[in-house]
């Protein structure tokens, strides 16, 4: 598989998180689906610094290995200009900077980069080999902080999908009450209170409380009642939206709706745990 497509390369980071390995902050910047890698950061912690990284790429073994990476992802690689500065890098007076490679090669592996995310970066597999030629231990336990990186964004993707999940459920809920309840020509304060209405509905049913008790209890609590939400309660809610549409549609008076999703939420709720306990939910 291709890395980068043809084409000029422009690196434009989409999000930038940061991870710490031996007290050293270190900046992780993705984009086109690719995590790369604060070679700038890595280096700090060492006593000369950023000036390790040209000592590392002008080694002859750096040279070979970022050669063998750029031919795997990088269609564009200029290969006969390698062949000169492999010839050359065996000549004791070589020396070779992170922007004279991707000047003369085309590579994408590596980028230096001014400004916000000012410093030298490299993808993923290059910082990786850069850190064990730094130090062996110190590679180790970068690459155990950047896998529990990962391992926490695929965590709060899945939360974010359940979220995003809930919101789309709920434009559904909102507009079968615009159908169903809503009175022809009220005013825009009496929408609003509708809409409120059936959102606390689901509050009580699930939560037992409505949004501003919840606020009441927890003023030191960041977001809303759904924000706050377990992922079981979030599903169980997104479940409860649709839902309740139904019963709107089927012009059910709020009580009764109130009395059916209370009964379905200690249900589902039930159920939900009852899986989690077996590991089926995660």
């Amino acid at each position: 598989m291709v890395f980068m497509p043809k084409g000029q390369f422009n690196f434009v980071p989409k999000k930038m998180a940061k991870i710490k390995v031996q007290a050293t902050e270190i900046s992780i910047i993705q984009f086109n689906e690719n995590d790369f890698i604060s070679l700038t950061d890595i280096s700090s912690g060492f006593k000369e610094g950023s000036g390790l990284i040209s000592k590392w790429i002008t080694n002859k073994n750096t040279l070979e290995y970022l050669s063998i990476w750029e031919r795997i992802h990088n269609v564009n690689f200029n290969y006969p200009e390698f062949g000169v500065i492999e010839k050359d890098s065996g000549v004791n007076r070589f020396t070779m900077s992170v922007g004279q490679w991707i000047s003369r090669t085309a590579a994408k592996g590596l980028t230096v980069k001014s400004g916000r995310y000012g410093g030298t970066y490299a993808h993923k597999d290059i910082a990786f080999h850069f850190a064990m030629w730094l130090s062996p231990e110190f590679q180790i336990y970068l690459i155990q902080e950047f896998q529990r990186l990962k391992h926490q964004e695929y965590k709060d993707l899945g939360w974010s999908v359940k979220r995003e999940l809930a919101k789309v459920n709920y434009h559904i809920h909102t507009q079968a009450i615009k159908n169903f309840i809503v009175p022809k020509l009220v005013s825009n304060d009496q929408v609003n209170a509708i809409y409120a209405n059936e959102a606390d509905l689901l509050n009580v049913a699930l939560f037992g409380i409505t949004a501003r008790e919840w606020r009441d209890r927890n003023p030191s609590l960041q977001g809303n009642i759904r924000d706050n939400a377990s992922m079981n309660e979030l599903i169980c809610l997104s479940n409860l939206e649709n839902i309740n549409s139904l019963l709107i549609q089927e012009k059910l008076d709020q009580k009764e709706r109130l009395v059916k999703l209370n009964q379905l939420a200690i249900q589902q709720m039930t159920i939900l745990q009852n899986l989690k306990s077996r590991d089926l939910l995660k």
